[in-house]
């Protein structure tokens, strides 16, 4: 397990559980859990965030592909199920939601640049696995809402400096798309009031993140700048 130096009783209930712990100054999502690829002692290598667990669908799936000395791909994807203040949403945006977190490292990795919606790629055959992978996502909507905030900016951040601008089509469609596209076309309606309510969320972090790319695109900081030596405030 890879910490951040954190604070709580993260490596103590870790450490107490058998696990190794390795600390790092956290630089980014990508780096870091690239980081813990390579510090495994093992070729095969299953990844997983603090939020993340295993269903028991998905654990028998991994020790038969195991089993087989996982002949089949040099990458493994499979479901996310999100918990939803409750409810785990099965539609919309929502779900599948398929990531590819087991892996030969020897042939893949968290590789390129973008530090944020990081997604690791292999070289080689991709096979996908039965089963879910349990995702807590959020403690409260207040934590959501600065989370998905943080990621706007991080990503249009990305986006602007590898020269992308946003458009006025872009600032008004974009996010009425990311509704009607989850809530009707891929039936996050049938999630009752948590797949309205989630989407309505990632509309807004389309939203947040296209003004983001188009002030930084004029010229605007999205954050509060520091204040100055010489700016005569206190």
């Amino acid at each position: 397990m890879v910490d951040s130096h954190s604070a709580d009783a993260t490596v103590a209930l870790a450490e107490a559980a058998g696990a190794r712990v390795l600390q790092r100054r956290f630089d980014g999502f990508r780096s870091q859990k690239q980081f813990a690829v390579e510090q495994a002692a093992h070729d095969w290598v299953l990844c997983l965030d603090a939020d993340e667990r295993v269903g028991d669908e998905l654990r028998a799936s991994i020790l038969a592909a195991r089993d087989r000395g996982f002949d089949a791909a040099a990458g493994y994807r499979f479901a996310r199920l999100s918990d939803y203040f409750g409810r785990f949403l099965r539609h919309g945006n929502a779900y599948p939601d398929r990531v590819l977190r087991l892996f030969d490292r020897r042939r893949g990795g968290w590789r390129g640049q973008r530090e944020v919606h990081e997604a690791a790629s292999v070289d080689g055959a991709v096979a996908t696995l039965r089963g879910d992978l349990i995702h807590y996502p959020y403690r409260s909507l207040q934590q959501q809402l600065a989370k998905t905030e943080r990621y706007a900016r991080m990503m249009a951040e990305h986006e602007h400096a590898r020269g992308k601008r946003a458009t006025l089509a872009k600032l008004v469609l974009a996010p009425a798309w990311r509704f009607w596209r989850g809530y009707l076309l891929r039936g996050g309606f049938r999630d009752g009031w948590h797949g309205l309510v989630y989407a309505y969320v990632r509309a807004n972090y389309v939203r947040q993140k296209t003004i983001m790319l188009w002030m930084l695109g004029n010229g605007q900081p999205v954050v509060t700048p520091e204040r100055g030596a010489g700016d005569g405030k206190p």
